[in-house]
């Protein structure tokens, strides 16, 4: 447990947060929407401060990252925690857990070993994923930092929520990013994630403002988000912001609180890359199917097979200093 960064103390005890977009007020003794955040005595506490529930080391296309650092290694860690409650989550069991329980489990682990691990293990990156990374930014920031000073560069696979405070004060740390973007409806986000879908799309540009790499996430539920109407606002927004932007549409399977919606067809997948490509983005993938979609890198000038995968794995890679083997385009990201 440790002091949270970003609030500021209220009257009568309480204190109000401000590292993501929900702005808790909190009483004294109570928690924060994320429920990692605890307010005692008039102090606001990071409850999860260090305390890893998940590490390990993982393809940098797992996160997805797919124009960043293709085929190295990412040393991902997470806390227990988040600030959504999104009825398809993957990772509930230890995203939801301290809604549920006073105890907040996790092994006890100090920044420097984070950095030291992910340096054994040959790791490019490190990646702050699988629950939300904005709830345990307290730690984050101080792993970040060593991080940096060792040459490793730094991921957050987020649902977007961060505040722009707390955004602007990792930012010269935080070297790329991928964003989930579940819907665009403003209903869709309150209903299934209990947030709201405008703080998410600011954010969205406040990465590409301040310089930080971007891929975007989409997972097309069926009867949620799935109609070429609301796939099209979506890649036409992130083309508005910027053609560059990869857009990974993947594929549901049923899981949590959402049963009943059956796997995504194929075909959807196949359709919103087509709109994805019809909007002007230069860089669509189809997530969760390998070997049945498209999850390759396309030069977006003379079409060329530049990144040729299987799932996580790089069977070809054809892009030399960054430009296109053929016509010599710069591809957008690091490689």
């Amino acid at each position: 447990m440790k002091e949270a960064i970003l609030y500021e103390k209220l009257a009568d005890k309480k204190v109000k947060c401000h590292l993501c977009n929900h702005f808790c007020t909190i009483a004294e003794n109570k928690r924060g929407i994320c429920s990692v955040r605890e307010n005692r005595d008039g102090v606001l506490y990071s409850l999860v401060y260090g305390k890893l529930v998940a590490s390990g080391v993982d393809p940098i296309e797992k996160k997805p990252l797919f124009n960043f650092l293709p085929g190295t290694k990412s040393f991902s860690i997470a806390t227990a925690g988040c600030n959504f409650r999104c009825l398809w989550c993957q990772n509930w069991e230890i995203s939801q857990i301290a809604r549920t329980s006073k105890d907040i489990p996790g092994r006890d682990t100090a920044p420097a070993d984070v950095v030291a691990l992910a340096i054994q293990q040959d790791c490019r990156t490190i990646a702050y994923t699988y629950t939300e990374p904005t709830i345990f930014m307290d730690f984050a920031i101080d792993v970040m930092k060593l991080a940096h000073k060792s040459g490793i560069k730094n991921v957050f696979v987020t649902n977007g929520y961060t505040s722009e405070e707390a955004l602007r004060e990792i930012a010269p740390y935080l070297d790329a990013g991928n964003i989930d973007l579940k819907a665009f409806k403003d209903e869709t986000y309150r209903k299934m994630c209990g947030a709201k879908l405008e703080p998410v799309l600011e954010t969205i540009r406040l990465y590409k403002k301040l310089g930080i790499w971007l891929e975007t996430t989409t997972l097309v539920v069926p009867t949620v988000n799935d109609s070429e109407d609301e796939l099209r606002h979506i890649a036409r927004f992130i083309a508005d912001v910027g053609v560059e932007i990869p857009w990974h549409i993947s594929q549901f399977y049923p899981t949590y609180k959402f049963l009943d919606a059956p796997p995504t067809p194929i075909s959807t997948l196949h359709r919103a890359r087509e709109i994805g490509i019809e909007e002007g983005l230069r860089y669509v993938y189809e997530g969760n199917v390998p070997g049945t979609g498209d999850e390759n890198t396309y030069c977006y000038r003379c079409k060329e097979l530049l990144i040729e995968r299987y799932g996580f794995k790089i069977l070809e890679n054809r892009i030399e200093n960054g430009r296109c083997f053929n016509c010599k385009a710069e591809i957008d990201g690091l490689f």
